[in-house]
């Protein structure tokens, strides 16, 4: 590695969002180390010119070796399911809380120049007021929305007390090819897709009426492209990444076509949308892809 090459490394590298940003800093230039136990991640997403390890980042030795001088690191690994965290609170808690205070620990012993750590939206849970600004009082709803947030009080606490340089991003509903479609993992989006291939109904949860945020995986990839090098974040900010636009589930449906069937309610929020003031006027950010174009992108890709 030249002196002017930057390294990055990318926890869950091997997950839907990490291979995607894995992909964009290698063809920017970066050398990228990616951390991923494959638990969710999978081997063959990770992009060939990336090393590759193993690791659980529970395994704090482990990744202070791996965090040496960094640029940047990208914190992605998470077991990001409502479902699960409310199944196994504890296992939950151990990747997404202690993980991050791990992550956070090497960044610090490693001399890592910033953290670009990936929240939740989750963190705002059910809100009077739409859409969601970053001043908000948070009312996480499970012990998911819980964790995401803890992880980005750690990153702020060690902006403060140790002049680690971090900046938080509160992903709404991330969405693209090769996202997970089955599993505790699989979003909504991957749920229709994976009905309308078998030729079943698409399941709707509750009424339908709940809407959503959805966000292209490009869109976050160029939000945390922009956190690791903007000289104007780094002091634990927080930065909502969405597409500004709000969308019912009902409505989202009738963009894969065919019949659709209602199902008992699951532990969810109403309703979701980011208002990204702040990621806009902090790294100069705006979402690029419509739902419109980004649907049309998936069902392509998955051969429809």
């Amino acid at each position: 590695m030249s002196d002017s090459t930057k390294h990055a490394v990318v926890t869950g590298g091997a997950g839907f969002i990490g291979s995607h940003l894995v992909a964009e800093l290698i063809k920017r230039g970066w050398e990228v180390d990616v951390i991923d136990n494959l638990v969710e991640g999978k081997r063959e997403r990770v992009h060939p010119s990336a090393r590759f390890h193993q690791v659980d980042i529970r395994d704090l030795a482990a990744i202070t070796q791996l965090f040496a001088d960094a640029d940047c690191v990208f914190h992605l690994a998470a077991l990001p399911s409502v479902e699960y965290s409310i199944q196994d609170p504890r296992e939950s808690h151990e990747v997404n809380c202690t993980g991050t205070l791990h992550v956070l620990e090497a960044a610090k012993a490693g001399g890592v120049k910033r953290v670009v750590y990936s929240a939740s939206c989750a963190a705002y849970g059910n809100q009077e007021i739409i859409p969601f600004h970053e001043e908000l009082k948070v009312r996480p709803a499970s012990p998911y929305a819980v964790q995401k947030y803890v992880g980005e009080q750690y990153a702020r606490l060690y902006a403060d007390l140790h002049g680690l340089s971090t900046v938080t991003l509160r992903y709404f509903n991330v969405y693209g090819p090769d996202q997970n479609m089955n599993g505790p993992y699989a979003s909504v989006l991957g749920r229709f897709m994976v009905r309308k291939g078998e030729g079943k109904p698409l399941q709707i949860t509750g009424d339908g009426n709940q809407t959503r945020d959805f966000v292209h995986v490009r869109d976050v990839v160029a939000a945390n492209l922009l956190a690791a090098e903007s000289p104007d974040v780094g002091q634990g900010e927080v930065l909502n990444v969405g597409s500004g636009e709000a969308i019912t589930i009902n409505d989202l449906a009738k963009f894969f076509g065919g019949p659709v069937e209602y199902v008992s309610k699951r532990q969810e929020i109403r309703d979701a949308l980011a208002d990204c003031t702040r990621a806009k006027e902090a790294l100069g950010w705006k979402p690029a892809v419509t739902l419109e174009e980004g649907i049309a992108e998936l069902l392509r890709h998955n051969g429809f």
